[in-house]
Order: C-alpha cells, then sequence, then structure tokens
C-alpha cells in the first residue's frame, strides 16, 4: 500500500512539473518572443512593435513579448537558448541560426516591391577608377566581415578579378563607407545597393545625402554584385505550426493596415512579406564557400 501511494504520488509529481516545464507557446506565462535586430534607433523600434504586438496579440489570441538585442549575434544565441522564438534578423545572421541551432527563414521582407537588394563597389569620382583592374593597390573600405553586401559579395567580385587590394579597413556602417570615400579618405568601398525608385537613388549614399547633397557626383558606383535576398523573418526549430501560421496571417494583416505600412516602414524600411525557404539563401551559402569564409569563426 505505501508503495501504491509513493508510486501514485511521484506521477502525480511528474506531471506536475510537466504542466509547469511545457505552458504552452503563446500563453500569458511562456509567450511568443520575437527579436527585432537593430537597424535604427532602439527607442524607435521599441515605440513601433510595441503598437505591432499589441495587433498581433489582438488578431492571434498569442502573448508576445519583444527584445531587441544589440547585435543580431545575440540574436542567433537566443535561438540556441529558446530566449528567442521568431526575429527579423539579417541574411547572414540567418545563416549562422539555421546552420547552427536549426532556425527556419519563412517569410522575407519586400522594398519598393522587391524581395531582394544587392551590394556595390562604389569609388570616389575624383580617383579615375573606370575598371576592377584600376583598383589594385587603392585604399578601400568595407563595412563589416559579416555584411553580405558590403563585405562577402563585393569581395567575390574582387576575388574572381585578381584584384590586389592596397591598405583595407573596415567602416562598420555603410554610411561611413560612403563618407571616407566622399572625404578621400580611401579611394573606394563596399555597402548595399538598391535600384532607384521614383527618380531617386535608394543605395548606401542616400543615407548621407543631407549631409552631401552631391554625393551621387564625387561617388559613383563601379559594379554591382548578384542579388542578395532580402532579411528574413526567422523561426526557431520546433515553434508549433499553428503558432507560425497565426504569427504569419497575423502580419500579413497589419501590413495590410496603414498604421502597419507605417510602423514597418519605420523600423525596417519595409513594404512587405513573401514567403521564404531555406533553399532562397543558398547563393550566400555558394558565396562563404568561395571566399574562404568560415561563418562561425564570426560568430567568436
Amino acid at each position: 500500500m505505501n508503495l501504491r501511494k509513493a508510486l501514485l504520488g511521484l506521477s502525480l509529481l511528474a506531471v506536475s512539473f510537466a504542466g509547469f516545464a511545457e505552458d504552452k507557446l503563446g500563453t500569458k506565462d511562456n509567450p511568443v518572443k520575437i527579436y527585432f535586430t537593430p537597424s535604427v534607433d532602439a527607442n524607435s523600434i521599441a515605440t513601433n512593435s510595441d503598437h505591432f504586438l499589441k495587433f498581433m496579440e489582438k488578431e492571434t489570441g498569442l502573448y508576445f513579448k519583444s527584445g531587441i538585442p544589440q547585435n543580431y549575434i545575440a540574436v542567433v544565441e537566443a535561438f540556441g537558448s529558446a530566449r528567442a522564438d521568431i526575429a527579423v534578423m539579417n541574411s547572414f545572421g540567418y545563416l549562422l541560426a539555421n546552420s547552427k541551432f536549426g532556425a527556419e527563414a519563412k517569410l522575407k521582407t519586400l522594398r519598393h516591391g522587391k524581395d531582394y537588394y544587392a551590394g556595390a563597389i562604389y569609388v570616389s569620382a575624383a580617383a579615375n577608377i573606370k575598371s576592377l583592374k584600376d583598383l589594385n593597390g587603392k585604399k578601400f573600405a568595407f563595412t563589416d566581415p559579416s555584411s553580405t553586401s558590403g563585405y562577402l559579395f563585393p569581395l567575390k567580385i574582387l576575388n574572381d578579378a585578381k584584384v590586389k587590394l592596397g591598405n583595407q579597413v573596415f567602416a562598420v556602417k555603410h554610411d561611413n563607407v560612403i563618407t571616407m570615400i566622399y572625404n578621400g579618405q580611401v579611394d573606394a568601398g563596399a555597402a548595399f545597393y538598391s535600384d532607384a525608385f521614383d527618380g531617386k537613388i535608394k543605395d548606401a549614399r542616400e543615407r548621407v545625402m543631407t549631409q552631401f547633397p552631391d554625393v551621387e557626383k564625387k561617388v559613383q558606383v563601379l559594379k554591382i554584385t548578384d542579388k542578395i535576398p532580402n532579411d528574413p523573418f526567422v523561426f526557431r526549430k520546433g515553434v508549433p505550426a499553428d503558432v507560425t501560421k497565426k504569427f504569419i496571417d497575423g502580419l500579413n494583416k497589419y501590413l495590410a493596415t496603414k498604421e502597419g505600412k507605417e510602423s514597418f516602414k519605420n523600423i525596417y524600411a519595409v513594404d512587405g512579406v513573401v514567403p521564404a525557404t531555406n533553399k532562397d539563401y543558398d547563393a550566400l551559402r555558394k558565396v562563404l564557400k568561395e571566399t574562404n569564409t568560415d561563418a562561425a569563426a564570426l560568430v567568436k
């Protein structure tokens, strides 16, 4: 009898702990955790994302909690510890999250109706650089070693053309690259590129146009890279299918509203989203391989 009572007690205890440990995702005690990789001022992201999450909670019946990490690497690691369930992140960060923790891209963003962008090699108009071979021995600024448009894709172009650069620096930000070229600190550099829209440039030079109104004349595009898929919405491995569907349906409804469009324009300059798959990012994987870039090493 005592043994039976003991076994019953242990069974009830196990059920209790299981229920405690497995609160359904999207409940008040286990909200869906969405991370917004910083792209603009954190206060702007917080303000706009708060409106988004309130809409999503009303639309889906799920509870949400947002986070704004310091960088995309923090987002990658958050997938591994289940501190993030969904995140908007850059393409390179996605490859890390996918390879390390099995996270999956389900959506990718649209900007001006396109689901891709590119990188470009920009040159100073005063440097008299007319072709890739003219870059030999020149001072050059990349953005960051983990940037797809500001390093990896332009590096492939330079490697394919067998260009041997002179002094190389990492300027960290895309607008810093353009500024350095404009000021003559370097002869050329690499930064993101998007096609002009409504007769106005939408590439990296746009970011410094207020400060340098003649930047379009003084900093010119030499070569545009292959297409790079836009930022994906990434889901942690193990997020239930019903939660994924509710989120995607709710997001599409939100982006169909005036307020929703304004919020995501303020955060990520996003017009909308389209479905994405892991295969969409194979071109980036290929570039990593061809440039002998160790993705894992860049996380450390």
